[in-house]
Parts: C-alpha cells; sequence; structure tokens
C-alpha cells in the first residue's frame, strides 16, 4: 500500500513540476532523431550525424540565431558519445572559473572519460580567455564546443578558429516551427486557440525562434478563454508583439531593399530613410542593411564621391561596435549621404567591360617591358627591356602601353560630369592627350 502512495506521490510532484517548467524546456528534444530545423547538420549525410556515427567529435563552434537548438545539440552530442558534459557562459564566467573546468576535465581523462565543454556566448571572452583554451584542445582535454551569435570571422581569435570547425545553424523555417507547434498541442493535449491565418502570423513572430515560438504558443494558452479561437488580428494585442511586416526570405524582402537601392540611386534621401525604416522595423538585420549600402556606395556613386564607401563602411562597422538602436542611427546617416551624393556607375560598367575582356583575352601575357626580370634568362628574353619609370618621366607620366601586345589599347573606365569623376575625366583627358603626343615622337 505504502508504494501506491509513493507513486502517487511521484506522479504529483512530476505534474508540479512540470506545471512551473516553461513549454520550451518540457519540449526539449531527448535525442538528436527529435531536433528539428538543422537538417543539413543532423541528416543522413550531415557533418554531425557522420561524427556520431564515427563516434568522434572535434572542436567546433556553432554559430547561429537565438532558439536554433545549439545548446540542445551540444548537450546531446555529449549524450550520444557518453562523454561528460560541461556548460558555462562566457558572461558570467572568467578565468578562475575557466580553470576549475580544466582541472574537472583533466580529472576525468586521466579515469577514461572524455569532456566535451560547451560555452554559450564565446564571443564574449577577450582574445586572452580565448587562448587559455589553446592547451587544453590540443592536448585533448577537452573537445570545445562554443555557441555565438556573431560572425566568428569577426569575434573569435584566428588560432581558436583554427582548431576549430565552424557549423552554421540555420533560423527555422515555417515548416519546423510548425512541428514544433504539433509536438506543443500533443504535450498540451489541445490544439493552439488560433485559426489559421492566426497560426501563420503566430509562426512570423517567432521570427524563426524555435524557442520564442513555444513561449508565444505558451502565453497564448494561458490568455484564451473556453472555446476561444484567437485570429490574426487579435494576435498582436494578445502576445503584445508585433509580427514582421514581410517575410526576409521571400519577396517583401527583395522588394524592399529593391525599393531602398532604387531610392538612394533616385537621389531622394527621403524614400530611401522610409525603406531603411520600414525594414529596421520589420526585423531585418541591421548589418545585411549595413552591407547594401556599400554595395551602393560603389555600385551608384563610386569616384564621383570616394568618400561615400568610407561613410558607408563606417556605418556598418559602427553599427557593429553599437549594436541596436544606438547603432541605427549611423546607418542612416549613411543612406541620406548617399541618397544626397553625386552619382556615377561609370567603375561598375569598366568592371564589366574588364571582366568580359578578360575572360576574352585572359591566356594574354602582358607586354614583355612591364614584367619582372629577376633572372638573367629573363633579362636576355628581354623582360623588363625598354621599360619607363613614370616618376622620371616628365610629369610624372611616361604614356606607356600596358596592354597585351595583341589586344591594344582598350576604354572601359568612363568618368562622367558630375562630382569628383568631373576632375578625373579632366586628368584622363590631359594624359590621353600627352600619350598621344609621346607616341607621335
Amino acid at each position: 500500500m505504502s508504494d501506491l502512495f509513493e507513486s502517487k506521490d511521484n506522479a504529483e510532484n512530476t505534474a508540479a513540476s512540470n506545471l512551473h517548467r516553461p513549454l520550451a524546456d518540457r519540449l526539449r528534444p531527448k535525442n538528436l532523431g527529435e531536433v528539428v530545423g538543422q537538417d543539413h547538420l543532423l541528416g543522413g549525410s550531415g557533418i554531425l550525424s557522420r561524427m556520431i556515427d564515427a563516434q568522434t567529435l572535434g572542436s567546433m563552434i556553432f554559430w547561429g540565431p537565438p532558439g536554433t537548438g545549439k545548446t540542445t545539440v551540444a548537450r546531446l552530442l555529449a549524450d550520444e558519445t557518453n562523454w561528460a558534459f560541461e556548460q558555462i557562459s562566457a558572461i558570467f564566467s572568467g578565468v578562475a572559473d575557466l580553470k576549475k573546468c580544466f582541472e574537472a576535465a583533466r580529472m576525468r581523462r586521466s579515469n577514461g572519460r572524455a569532456t566535451l565543454l560547451f560555452v554559450d556566448e564565446i564571443h564574449r571572452f577577450n582574445r586572452a580567455q580565448q587562448d587559455s583554451f589553446l592547451p587544453v584542445m590540443e592536448d585533448g582535454t577537452i573537445i570545445l564546443v562554443g555557441a555565438t551569435t556573431e560572425n566568428p570571422s569577426f569575434e573569435l581569435n584566428a588560432a581558436l578558429l583554427s582548431r576549430s570547425r565552424v557549423l552554421t545553424f540555420k533560423s527555422h523555417d515555417d515548416d519546423s516551427l510548425g512541428s514544433l507547434l504539433g509536438r506543443a498541442e500533443e504535450v498540451e493535449g489541445k490544439p493552439l486557440p488560433v485559426d489559421e491565418a492566426g497560426r501563420a502570423v503566430l509562426l512570423r513572430m517567432a521570427d524563426g525562434d524555435g524557442r520564442s515560438v513555444l513561449t508565444l504558443a505558451e502565453e497564448l494558452w494561458r490568455a484564451a478563454k473556453a472555446d476561444e479561437i484567437f485570429g490574426a488580428a487579435d494576435l498582436q494585442q494578445i502576445l503584445q508583439r508585433r509580427a514582421p511586416i514581410y517575410d526576409k526570405s521571400q519577396d517583401g524582402h527583395y522588394n524592399l531593399i529593391s525599393a531602398l537601392h532604387k531610392a538612394v540611386r533616385g537621389s531622394d534621401p527621403d524614400a530611401a530613410l522610409y525603406y531603411l525604416a520600414r525594414m529596421l522595423d520589420a526585423g531585418e538585420a541591421p548589418l545585411f542593411l549595413g552591407r547594401r549600402l556599400v554595395r551602393m556606395a560603389s555600385e551608384d556613386i563610386g569616384m564621383a564621391d570616394p568618400q561615400a564607401l568610407i561613410v558607408a563602411n563606417a556605418a556598418k562597422d559602427a553599427y557593429d561596435y553599437l549594436g541596436s538602436p544606438e547603432g541605427e542611427l549611423a546607418l542612416a546617416q549613411a543612406c541620406v549621404y548617399l541618397a544626397t551624393a553625386p552619382k556615377s556607375n561609370a567603375v561598375y560598367v569598366a568592371y564589366k567591360a574588364a571582366m568580359n575582356s578578360a575572360k576574352e583575352h585572359g591566356s594574354l601575357p602582358p607586354p614583355k617591358h612591364i614584367m619582372n626580370a629577376p633572372t638573367k634568362l629573363m633579362k636576355s628574353e628581354g623582360y623588363g627591356e625598354g621599360y619607363e619609370y613614370d616618376h622620371n618621366a616628365p610629369g610624372g607620366f611616361s604614356g606607356q602601353d600596358y596592354f597585351p601586345e595583341s589586344m591594344g589599347r582598350q576604354s572601359y573606365y568612363q568618368p562622367v560630369e558630375r562630382g569628383f569623376e568631373r576632375d578625373i575625366s579632366k586628368r584622363m583627358q590631359y594624359w590621353a592627350k600627352l600619350r598621344m603626343e609621346r607616341q607621335d615622337k
């Protein structure tokens, strides 16, 4: 009889503990087969699947947005290989914590057990702290799995990266988010209180974050009265969250970035600012917008205002340094600068023309007079013969021909009569005149 009461008490305790556990925690996958949204890593030919099959792991950096399963996968990798799992966060840990982890790992290793050390937000460690991992990675004391939402190329030491494999975790798509919601409905034993349109908006609100979609679902179940069904219009009020204005991977994304680019090209700073703000408000990645502004500076302004590329690149770096929302102002400043700058696509057109020539005449050698002659044989073959050092020529201009001899001179770059290119055009006309005069001599 006591066993019966004890069993009942255990069941009640489990139910009580589950009552206070967030849905996302209760639905945490128990094995790698339950992980959704990362088939490129965990599918039949995925790199992690191959590592598990071989029962061997190397140090790795998991790079991807929040809520994509980085922590869960690291824990399950340790389970699958029967390795000890240690987890620390770079936000709350320092050198002393790392030393304790390393010592514990050495002790396990001496007893024949390996350690997988998972470091969340690893990019928060400074360079010296990152260097402290190197000896214990090299001697096999730990297998490091670091997780980061930032680009590892910019945030992690080259030495650490050279000893690790970077694996990219992708944002969840609608299918994988829908699968998570399906599991949640099974666990809760009831459907979500939303209609079809509301479900679609819920997926958009999650914005590719699996943890977020489960948290939102939990909030809906708490808010719903008996037999109440929420539509798309209700969700913003109930959840106090806006759905992104467009799906960043679909047509809305491309339509708005096209509108921003054309507004800048069309010298309309007001329209350009409107589309920039609209995309930021929709949840577009600010550094994506920063990269696009850099592209616009080269493609549509170019040498008409060479400062535009510097301004755009500085804005991208400023956002990377400041983050949101402070860094958004730098992007806005660059957007206005580009829209109000003189425009020229002369470099863009010239580059395309030069690329076509390179493909057509790519096997032609340069003329011998501009080729180096580091050996006596090459010098005897005429390499470097007849080359004129421009700084010693009158006006610092020799007027020599630098194209392959069988091509003859080509003309790709045609500066426009706007901005700084007006001055460049005058220089080129002057050099063309000197070239003609010196070739006639």
